[in-house]
């Protein structure tokens, strides 16, 4: 019989110190900014539409992460190409605070993040505003298909953001999303630029650079599957200017496993 493990009311203290100390800092952070569904109704985002002009003071392409987690993606993109602007979007805000500081310590211009729940995203950009999408090891949301990142109602939003040439990145070990992905831009007739279902097994699907960024550039969720033994699956696709997006029909085997430290694979709260 397993014994229950006792934590410490200190534990807990602590973390909820330093959870709090990392919602102090961010506020304070030039290149964090957090907004409730709220204030984006009763003041808009003041830097819709001026990203270019008057954050990044430059002209370079926007690329944005959804569901960043601790910005790893967002910072290791920055730095890989300075001739891209990165931002990077979450809700968890104590997650965040480490690839904001690092960018932050490190002097990175071409790099911010942004609190919020990604359902807002169309309140933080003008149309056309970013030219690339990366989601990385979201959660596959098995059961509600409207929360799943890549559903074609998500798709309509990055239309708008986007335009009908942006691009879409899909990084994840999870089949299931693999899979549902794959199907709905086969069936909505989407331009796939690279894909493979094992991304440190293949060599032939993108080109030997775009290999070696994916191969480099990794979360903490993947590094948690690799651990794991669990094969990493990328899919990159091009948007349309389509309107009459479908839903794919398709049975697709549920995912078997979960992530440390999760319960289950739980829904994005939506607060729209």
């Amino acid at each position: 019989m397993k014994l229950p493990i006792f934590v410490p009311n200190s534990v807990f203290i602590m973390a909820k110190k330093n959870k709090l100390q990392k919602f102090d800092d961010m506020a304070g952070y030039a290149n964090v900014y957090q907004y409730t569904f709220e204030q984006l109704q009763e003041t808009g985002f003041p830097l819709k539409g001026k990203w270019h002009k008057e954050y990044f003071h430059n002209d370079n392409p926007i690329v944005i992460e959804l569901g960043c987690g601790k910005g790893e993606y967002t910072v290791g993109l920055g730095k890989r190409y300075p001739d891209k602007n990165f931002i990077g979007f979450d809700i968890k805000g104590a997650r965040m605070w480490t690839g904001a500081t690092q960018a932050l310590e490190d002097g990175m211009t071409n790099v911010a993040f942004v609190r919020t729940h990604i359902e807002l995203l169309t309140y933080f950009f003008a149309p056309g505003e970013v030219s690339e999408i990366w989601i990385t090891f979201a959660d596959p949301q098995m059961k509600k298909v409207n929360k799943r990142l890549t559903c074609t109602m998500f798709m309509k939003r990055y239309q708008q953001v986007m335009g009908g040439n942006g691009i879409v990145n899909l990084k994840t070990d999870s089949n299931f999303l693999f899979t549902y992905t794959e199907a709905m831009v086969q069936v909505n007739n989407l331009n796939i630029l690279a894909a493979t279902r094992n991304l440190y097994n293949d060599n032939d699907f993108a080109s030997a650079e775009v290999i070696e960024a994916l191969r480099n550039i990794r979360t903490a969720y993947e590094n948690q599957w690799l651990a794991r033994g669990l094969d990493i699956k990328y899919l990159s696709f091009q948007l349309s200017d389509k309107q009459d997006w479908v839903e794919p029909e398709i049975e697709i085997e549920l995912d078997s496993y979960r992530s440390y430290g999760r319960d289950k694979r739980s829904a994005l709260e939506s607060h729209v």
